[in-house]
């Protein structure tokens, strides 16, 4: 491929590469063939991607989504939120309102990917592929404006912020925005799996994810000494192990659940016992009593093996994200329209990750899928990349996902 021809890239938001550099992607393009709106996306994604920024902290990004949207005549709505922008498509027959969602967040990642189009903004990167699916929305978006008359319908579109933070979706809730909004559908790229390809899944297709800290307080002594003490490192070493029973033992081994001990602080110098140690980690489940008892089994083990101890323990959990599960109904509409824009769909198999698309769901019914980028790394890499031509194909499985469901004659399940 030339690289004149990435030089030159057509649409509002060009690309522009400089000095000796060297694109590589995967795939065979054909320059000649690519669309306005494809080489458009593509300029608009490098730019996002250039300048990345963090949960709370997308300023810029949404200034620059807005300039997007109000340059096609999109309606952008009202909002007490900071960051994130917000707007609808209306067509002129009375139908549903459909949202569709993506994320605008980065990550506080040094990009290490060699790419000329690499972030400006040191130690943050979007290596979870979110400027991604901001591309995509916005192609959807123009997709849906220029046929906005034969809607049936409203389409909402939630460009979200804070989802790397865990509570952006809560905050979109508070904010009123998916008052009146019958489903919702969203996306999450995925490099395993091939451009042109989408893993649609009824029911649970993400973890609910729960962070804990346990500080663990004994009584120092010296090393040499200790019948003096209360040892919160012996403490904390048996409590580890115990913890991990919890998931052998109690969960049903028809379920399933994870339970990560990521980190253990403790003591200052190797001849001293310490007075407190630290550990934490996280708890993955997909059933929501589960979930509920892990935590409270958690809870009991780290009672009972402090007290054996002679220590206290305090727990801080922070419960983030629900299991994420896609309502049969919609995920059977959006199958349709993912082979009406020649996708092929797979039955992918769930993610222990979270996402807080799942506050969503705990609303109304939707469907969330996974993308195909085909990627050498997976997410929160610092060389993680995607395959670029499947930008304009998200674009599409988005806006005939809205379309699907808005041209539905089964409004019923899209309420129910």
């Amino acid at each position: 491929m030339s690289l004149d021809y990435w030089r030159n890239i057509e649409g509002s938001y060009p690309y522009q590469t400089t000095g000796n550099d060297i694109l590589k992607l995967k795939g065979e393009y054909n320059p000649v063939n690519l669309s306005t709106l494809e080489k458009q996306l593509i300029g608009i994604r490098r730019h996002l991607h250039q300048y990345p920024e963090l949960s709370k902290e997308e300023f810029e990004t949404t200034a620059f989504i807005k300039k997007c949207l109000k340059e096609k005549g999109i309606q952008i709505r009202p909002t007490a939120l900071k960051t994130g922008v917000f707007a609808d498509i209306a067509g002129e027959s009375e139908g549903p309102a459909i949202a569709l969602r993506a994320d605008i967040d980065a990550l506080p990642i040094e990009e290490k990917t060699g790419l000329p189009y690499a972030s400006k903004h040191k130690g943050i990167m979007h290596a979870c592929g979110h400027d991604f699916h901001t591309a995509a929305l916005l192609g959807a978006a123009f997709l849906l404006k220029e046929n906005q008359d034969s809607l049936k319908g409203k389409v909402r579109l939630l460009f979200q912020p804070a989802e790397e933070a865990g509570a952006g979706a809560a905050k979109v809730i508070e904010d009123g925005q998916l008052d009146g909004i019958d489903a919702v559908i969203g996306l999450h790229n995925k490099p395993d799996i091939a451009v042109g390809t989408v893993g649609l899944k009824t029911g649970p297709l993400m973890a609910a994810v729960d962070r804990f800290k346990v500080e663990i307080e004994g009584k120092g002594a010296h090393a040499a000494l200790p019948h003096n003490g209360f040892d919160p490192i012996v403490g904390a070493s048996q409590l580890i192990v115990a913890l991990q029973t919890i998931v052998s033992r109690n969960v049903n081994p028809l379920q399933s659940a994870i339970l990560t001990i990521g980190k253990i602080n403790g003591g200052s110098t190797w001849n001293v016992i310490p007075d407190t140690v630290v550990i934490e980690g996280t708890v993955r489940t997909f059933d929501s009593e589960v979930r509920n008892q892990v935590k409270q089994r958690f809870l009991a083990v780290t009672e009972q093996i402090s007290a054996a101890f002679s220590l206290e323990a305090n727990v801080k959990w922070h419960s983030g994200p629900p299991p994420l599960c896609n309502d049969e109904a919609i995920t059977g509409l959006v199958r349709d329209a993912a082979h009406k824009a020649k996708l092929q769909v797979i039955d992918p198999a769930p993610s222990t990750a979270g996402e807080d698309f799942a506050y969503y769901l705990e609303h109304i019914p939707g469907s969330f899928a996974f993308f195909g980028t085909d990627g050498d790394h997976d997410w929160h890499h610092p060389a993680f990349t995607i395959d670029e031509t499947a930008i304009i194909k998200a674009s599409y499985f988005l806006y005939e996902s809205a379309k699907r469901l808005l041209d539905s004659n089964e409004e019923s399940k899209i309420s129910d």
